[in-house]
């Protein structure tokens, strides 16, 4: 199959890539790097010419009120280059729970993405991902001070990184869903908790503190950003710090 990977030279998108192509198919990663804009649209139908499938796995340069903009934009171009090139399936990565998650405006930016995308019409897959592992040096970094770093005892189920491109690419070349697939890690923590155990294992002498309003992951209620029955990755959180 013939697939472009737009944001593909990125943490998820370089491992989608390098998965489909050592499955014999022919993907070819897209990203500023290589000349394309998703907002402006530069190069964007050359991308997707004759392509069988499109990968979107650009994100939003912010996270805050400027993201829902950024998703209209690109995705209403991304449709439109990628309906003229004759694309039959259309994959996006998103999260698990977004649309449960009101008070952030990422993830209100994120469902409108996957609004946009069931309305299109291309044949559609969403993928939602738990938490990434990758992120969590980000996270303890929102709300660290001094000998302290502040997270609230949000339930999450992280997920490596090689798992999330794992199931994208095995998205990518099945029949469109037409309908979303979960995926997480094998583990739930408490936020909180999965912080303490990645300072001890870094040799980090801070100390967690809970708090229920710190940080981004304070505005989510209950267990939303978790989901026992998804397609659950192999990578567990210990592993992966080793």
């Amino acid at each position: 199959m013939k697939i472009a990977v737009i944001g593909g030279t990125g943490l998820i998108g370089s491992q989608v890539v390098r998965n489909l192509n050592a499955a014999g198919h022919e993907a070819v990663p897209h990203s500023q790097s290589t000349g394309i804009d998703v907002i402006s649209g530069q190069g964007l139908e050359q991308a997707v010419a004759g392509v069988d499938v499109v990968v979107n796995l650009t994100n939003s340069p912010t996270f805050d009120e400027a993201s829902p903009a950024f998703f209209q934009t690109s995705m209403d171009n991304l449709l439109a280059a990628a309906g003229k090139g004759g694309a039959g399936h259309f994959v996006i990565l998103s999260i698990v729970g977004v649309d449960q998650v009101p008070g952030l405006d990422y993830y209100r930016a994120k469902v409108l993405q996957e609004d946009i995308l069931k309305a299109g019409p291309i044949p559609y897959s969403i993928v939602r991902a738990t938490q990434f592992m990758e992120f969590m040096d980000a996270v303890l970094s929102w709300t660290a001070d001094g000998d302290t770093v502040r997270l609230p005892a949000t339930p999450i189920q992280p997920i490596a990184a090689k798992d999330v491109a794992d199931a994208v690419a095995e998205v990518a070349v099945g029949d469109p869903l037409n309908g979303i697939r979960n995926i997480a890690g094998p583990e739930i923590f408490n936020l909180d908790e999965l912080g303490r155990i990645t300072l001890s294992h870094k040799g980090d002498p801070r100390t967690v503190v809970t708090d229920p309003t710190a940080g981004m992951f304070a505005a989510v209620e209950g267990d939303v950003l978790t989901d026992e029955n998804a397609h659950l990755a192999p990578t567990r959180y210990t592993d992966w710090l080793s």
